[in-house]
């Protein structure tokens, strides 16, 4: 088994598997039908790439698991995600100004990932960057409309971005997995996505009249001994709840 690459696959499929589920919590209670269908959209979407990045990962591991056992059969503390993307959904302006500044990470990821030296990583970001190119349209334009909106929802998103900035340096923060795997072209170095992602998200919070904080890339957590915030436990306890109930049902 190559380590580093079952590794740095389970951190895309926690990344997009926690997100996708905290997305899914707004069904049925979105601002407005069109809300709750488009982040229901969102999160299946999401859940279908952890499905592809997870079961390469399983076949990598090599030992019998399925996508469904990693994301379902492991504890909090196995999980790689980045903190961000666990936090709760607060409100629903919180919930679109971190899937914003996630989206627009994740786009330029899935961009560099699709010229990938493995085939399969390569095949797996050129078909979820086309879902993400719609992901960060769309969330770029609704922050936008809520941060140069009224007075309340402007106070709204600047709060929230306040909240959600200091977990954005751990995006660009890589360690040994990530420095094995950019010298082997089948990830990009983390550092060199902070220009991209620094350039959409000025544009798009200087024209929603939001002020980023002074602290640019101020950073939380680490992908090596990474403490998982109690949020991570929460949820899922409830993600996995059935399957732990149940070990080995089928239906």
């Amino acid at each position: 088994m190559s380590t580093a690459l079952f590794q740095t696959l389970l951190r895309l499929g926690d990344n997009t598997l926690i997100l996708g589920h905290r997305v899914s919590e707004w069904c049925g209670k979105a601002p407005v039908l069109e809300e709750d269908i488009a982040l229901a959209n969102t999160a299946l979407d999401l859940i279908g790439q952890t499905q592809m990045w997870l079961g390469y990962a399983a076949e990598v591991e090599g030992e019998g698991r399925s996508a469904d056992d990693l994301a379902f059969l492991r504890d909090v503390w196995d999980f790689r995600n980045i903190l961000m993307v666990e936090r709760p959904n607060l409100d629903f302006g919180h919930t679109m100004m971190r899937q914003f500044l996630f989206d627009a990470y994740h786009h330029a990821l899935l961009s560099a990932l699709a010229a990938s030296t493995d085939p399969r990583v390569a095949e797996i970001a050129a078909k979820a960057v086309k879902e993400a190119t719609y992901h960060l349209d769309r969330s770029a334009e609704t922050v936008v409309a809520l941060g140069d909106g009224t007075p309340e929802s402007h106070a709204k998103m600047q709060n929230a971005l306040d909240l959600l900035w200091p977990y954005t340096g751990e995006m660009f923060h890589g360690d040994e997995t990530d420095a094995e795997m950019a010298a082997q072209g089948i990830t990009p170095d983390l550092a060199t996505l902070r220009d991209a992602w620094t350039a959409r998200v000025q544009a798009t919070l200087s024209e929603a009249t939001l002020t980023i904080p002074e602290d640019m890339f101020a950073h939380k957590g680490g992908r090596t001994g990474k403490q998982h915030t109690e949020h991570l436990g929460h949820l899922l306890s409830q993600m996995q709840w059935l399957q732990r109930a149940y070990p080995d049902a089928s239906w």
